[in-house]
């Protein structure tokens, strides 16, 4: 058994990030309070109304009712707040909390929010462009927080991530640079890109990857003036102080 599960970066941030724990709640709210009740229908139903479908979105200004039109760019966002599945949403909600916070703090309350929907919006459009006549629905904040990933590496690269493994019987922490931790989660996505594009489901890795190169672009351009890129972090990449769980 390789388990290898990020929890926990020490890189605490200067305010309170009261948006990404918006972020947060609203996406848990509408999972368990609207998505997870509903039967097998039901959430044919809700996908339909809410997810992202670029068949139609692209299709969208052959609608003769300017309404329609609307709907499908609101579906952009109401995608980012709906999910596929429990661990779909407590996955993309531990990676928001894990660097959402340091990144709201380094831009600003007003321009991480306009950042965080600019990137799942992007993020759709890059899944979509892959394959616009696709009627796969697509849910899920992955996008828009891989916008927050890249950001997080561009501002702390050098940050520690707190990494749980177990190995067969061998089970701690150790501390990791955020570098090594989100490098090779780029790097998983560069490699399933190819076969992403063959399959009718599953993850959106051009969403993914979408939302990742919108993070690296508008992180110069929305960060506060003082706030530089590349910072020094305190790493203890695999420290051997690392406290074992038993």
């Amino acid at each position: 058994m390789f388990i290898f599960f990020p929890y926990k970066d020490d890189n605490e941030a200067k305010s309170f990030p009261i948006l990404t724990w918006v972020l947060i709640v609203a996406n848990l709210w509408v999972f368990f309070a609207w998505q997870l009740p509903l039967d097998a229908h039901g959430h044919a139903a809700y996908f339909s109304s809410f997810a992202f479908l670029p068949v139609t979105f692209f299709n969208q200004f052959a609608y003769e009712d300017t309404g329609q039109v609307v709907w499908e760019w609101f579906t952009v966002f109401t995608s980012m707040f709906s999910h596929g599945g429990i661990a779909h949403v407590l996955g993309n909600m531990l990676f928001l909390y894990l660097y959402g916070d340091n990144v709201e703090d380094a831009m600003g309350k007003v321009r991480f929010i306009i950042f965080y929907l600019t990137c799942g919006m992007m993020a759709a459009m890059a899944q979509g462009l892959v394959n616009p006549e696709s009627n796969v629905p697509m849910v899920g904040a992955s996008g828009a927080i891989s916008g927050v990933i890249a950001s997080y590496l561009l501002l702390y690269p050098r940050a520690s991530v707190r990494v749980f493994y177990w190995v067969f019987i061998f089970l701690g922490v150790i501390f990791v640079p955020a570098y090594l931790v989100l490098g090779l989660w780029v790097f998983q996505q560069i490699l399933a890109f190819p076969d992403s594009m063959a399959e009718a489901g599953g993850v959106a890795v051009a969403a993914h990857l979408g939302g990742f190169a919108t993070g690296l672009v508008l992180t110069p351009l929305f960060k506060k003036k003082n706030t530089k890129l590349f910072q020094r972090g305190r790493t203890r990449a695999f420290a051997r102080h690392a406290r074992r769980i038993r």
